[in-house]
């Protein structure tokens, strides 16, 4: 019987939950921020299931200077009943330091700039999502990005000719 292939995370990672690809394309990432989550019983088991959907989410701080992911999707757990379910697309709490919450702030209030989350893991048996401090691409910077991966694919291939 051959082993099943296990899923490849990133360093430090037990379980990739979901990831969120498009993130790249749409915006230009200046910070990588990881922070926990607050979550029910049913969310986190539901999280471990990979009944998860980071499309078009985003976080933002509110007046009281606490930090919410909205538009997250962890769909229900099949398991927890009718009475122990969760709400599938509520806002949840991030958990930060308060400085990181004041440098982030700052950088929020800067004209452009946002809080888009990348990928949902667990690392130490905890739930963490891992937020992008960005910046959205304008129509100019999509030309200048398919010129620098042709110009990338050209050079690999020169290289891989070079090798035979």
């Amino acid at each position: 019987m051959a082993k099943k292939k296990k899923e490849k995370a990133p360093e430090g990672v037990e379980l990739l939950v979901c990831r969120n690809p498009r993130v790249t394309q749409n915006y230009d990432i200046e910070e990588r921020i990881e922070a926990g989550m607050v979550l029910q019983g049913s969310e986190v088991k539901a999280l471990r299931a990979k009944r998860a959907d980071i499309e078009g989410a985003y976080a933002a701080l509110d007046p009281k200077g606490e930090l919410y992911l909205h538009k997250v999707f962890i769909g229900p757990y099949e398991q927890a009943g009718p009475y122990h379910a969760h709400p599938e697309r509520r806002v949840r709490k991030l958990l930060l330091h308060k400085k990181e919450l004041k440098r982030l702030r700052g950088a929020l209030s800067l004209r452009g700039y946002t809080l888009v989350p990348t990928q949902i893991y667990f690392k130490n048996g905890y739930a963490k999502v891992e937020l992008a401090l960005a910046k959205g691409k304008k129509k100019g910077d999509d030309r200048q990005e398919l010129k620098k991966q042709a110009e990338l694919a050209e050079a690999r291939a020169a290289v891989a000719r070079h090798k035979r």
